[in-house]
């Protein structure tokens, strides 16, 4: 099955440090783990799991500053 019949989204969760971290997955949830594969412990733990907004590519460059 082609992954075009599953669409993916890219979310853009709350940091403890005031910053933003961008994560892209079919659900927030898919999103998170597909960043835990690459993030340590850590870092997972400054990602505030139950705060993200959905972002569409075409606004993703007015949130870049944002980005931690």
């Amino acid at each position: 099955m082609s992954s075009f019949s599953n669409p993916h989204y890219m979310y853009l969760f709350n940091m403890k440090n005031g910053k933003k971290k961008l994560a892209y997955g079919q659900s927030p949830e898919d999103a998170l783990q597909i960043l835990s594969f690459r993030l340590t412990q850590e870092e997972m733990d400054e990602i505030i799991h139950d705060e993200y907004i959905k972002v569409s590519q075409r606004k993703l460059q007015e949130y870049v500053p944002l980005l931690g």
